[in-house]
């Protein structure tokens, strides 16, 4: 399977956590294609903000805006609290 980000380094990143142990070959394979399905939801959720707001790039206050409106990224909404508000024209 052919998957955007690199697995060996996903596997060493979960190695790295002394509470897992081995490591099947497939799962970063797995880990890597989720990660890569979440960024292109994350990424589409922030296009739209940024279309919405008639933006021609992306920041990072429409990927907070983009967080703040879908339940679906509640987790990330610690973080995104760090990042500036989109400026309304």
């Amino acid at each position: 399977i052919k998957t955007k980000f690199p697995v060996a380094r996903i596997k060493r990143i979960m190695q790295a956590d002394e509470d897992v142990g081995k490591v099947a070959q497939v799962t970063p394979v797995i880990v890597s294609k989720a990660l890569e399905l979440f960024m292109i939801a994350l990424c589409e959720k922030a296009s739209q903000q940024a279309r919405s707001r008639n933006s021609k790039r992306i920041t990072a206050s429409h990927l907070k805006q983009a967080v703040m409106a879908d339940e679906q990224f509640d987790f990330l909404e610690d973080i995104m609290a760090k990042v500036p508000d989109v400026s309304l024209p």
